[in-house]
């Protein structure tokens, strides 16, 4: 019994010394903080929505527009319409220079899919270097594709094809720091690729997105600020090994 007595001791002590959360400046939170959980017992009179919470392992919270009988019907065809919270003000974060001896133009874009690596060349000698997330097996791809359009805070519209495979997600969400495509979108010709941000900077340097090139908020406002409708992106599956075994060194 006195042994249950100091365990329980311990545990509680234990319980009120650690943190209730864990933040790192990298998640990139913005100090965005989810919504509470609605208690009925304390407010026994309002109104709310049941609307299942749209989920990709975070919430997003539930949609915002007023429930109404068009509301069922747009939810019965997975035509939801879901806000993307706050737009803060993003700085822009350089990453390193490194060694860039190659062929390609000054002002170009080139992404290593395998290493995870994007470059924005500055000369024939040296570029920046930014990690990213790339496409999960079976949705990574590579060619040469010219940046079409520059979106701050854009809306995420899921195609229909990723609307078959998840048939939670909404057919539209507002930009802001909930939405997917983080800050800034860099849409690459007429695909349905971009290089965008994120709100969940943990799966920057992962393969898991659905073809999408992914960068922390910071660094896609610092990348968008150099570059321009017209730049061009080659995406490789992976850098020449004596280019890669160059700009694994600081420029």
């Amino acid at each position: 019994m006195k042994n249950l007595s100091l365990l329980a001791a311990v545990i509680l002590s234990c319980s009120i010394a650690a943190p209730a959360y864990a933040f790192h400046p990298a998640d990139e939170t913005y100090g965005y903080v989810a919504p509470k959980k609605f208690n009925h017992k304390e407010h026994p009179t309002a109104q709310t929505d049941d609307a299942a919470l749209f989920g990709m392992g975070w919430d997003w919270g539930s949609p915002q527009k007023k429930r109404d009988d068009k509301d069922d019907d747009e939810r019965a065809d997975n035509k939801q319409t879901l806000t993307g919270g706050g737009q803060p003000h993003i700085s822009a974060k350089a990453p390193p220079k490194v060694s860039f001896r190659s062929g390609y133009g000054a002002g170009s874009i080139v992404i290593d899919t395998a290493g995870r690596q994007l470059y924005y060349v500055l000369s024939s000698t040296t570029a920046y270097r930014y990690p990213i997330a790339v496409g999960k097996q079976g949705f990574a791809w590579s060619g040469t594709e010219k940046i079409s359009r520059k979106v701050a805070w854009p809306d995420w519209i899921p195609p229909a094809e990723m609307r078959a495979r998840k048939p939670g997600l909404p057919v539209r969400m507002s930009g802001g720091v909930r939405n997917p495509l983080g800050a800034m979108a860099l849409y690459l010709g007429n695909t349905l690729y971009r290089i965008h941000g994120t709100n969940e900077a943990s799966s920057i340097g992962t393969a898991s997105s659905s073809g999408c090139i992914r960068m922390t908020n910071g660094n896609v406002t610092h990348l968008a600020g150099l570059v321009d409708v017209g730049t061009t992106v080659y995406v490789l599956k992976r850098l020449p090994p004596n280019l890669s075994r160059m700009a694994d060194r600081d420029g």
